[in-house]
């Protein structure tokens, strides 16, 4: 499966699929890395490692459904079958959802449902829970709110901070990305209502 790696940051989690991708058994590879400005981190790191990049900002297009369509136009372009947002800052509408129907994941650093949006670490250092960690969903037009596909938990210590709490959950995100992103080309996900299922055949 040749997928989209879409990027706004310093893309760690887009690294950590393109290195999975890298080994011989594995079922998808990377076809082109976007990012919304060109200050992408990201970028330089895709480059590095020979993959295809592109720029798309959407103060370049006059409504938010230009961008999203120069968006799935590059994607195309590079053959995407699959999308995966990696630390992407931006919400999609159904407008490009439509282009690739069940077919965009992301990565959040919560359990979801719980702490949904930005500041997530904080928050869930603020509310006094035992474990946060990192959920991999598919992308629907509500933010953070699609079918729960992996989840994987760590502790919250007492003494954390936002910043030791988000580097622990990291080093999962790390890992269960590529997991999630295998199960996916591999076509072991089917959605039934709010749950996803996997095929463990």
């Amino acid at each position: 499966m040749k997928l989209g790696v879409l990027i706004s940051g310093r893309g760690s989690n887009m690294v950590a699929i393109a290195e999975a991708c890298a080994a011989a058994d594995f079922p998808a590879e990377v076809a082109v890395v976007v990012a919304d400005t060109p200050a992408a981190a990201g970028l330089e790191k895709a480059a590095a490692a020979g993959l295809a990049t592109a720029v798309v900002e959407p103060g370049e297009f006059a409504h938010r459904g230009a961008f999203e369509d120069a968006l799935a136009a590059t994607l195309a372009h590079h053959g995407a079958e699959g999308v995966c947002l990696a630390g992407f800052m931006r919400l999609l509408t159904g407008r490009f959802l439509d282009q690739f129907p069940g077919k965009v994941l992301n990565i959040h650093p919560s359990l979801l449902p719980a702490f949904p949006g930005l500041d997530v670490q904080q928050k869930a250092i603020d509310h006094g829970v035992r474990f946060s960690g990192c959920t991999v969903h598919f992308v629907t037009e509500a933010m953070d709110a699609g079918p729960i596909v992996l989840q994987a938990s760590v502790p919250v210590l007492a003494t954390d901070d936002a910043d030791t709490l988000a580097a622990r959950i990291l080093e999962q995100e790390h890992r269960l990305y590529p997991e999630a992103v295998r199960l996916f080309a591999e076509g072991r996900l089917s959605v039934a209502g709010r749950r996803v299922l996997v095929d463990s055949d």
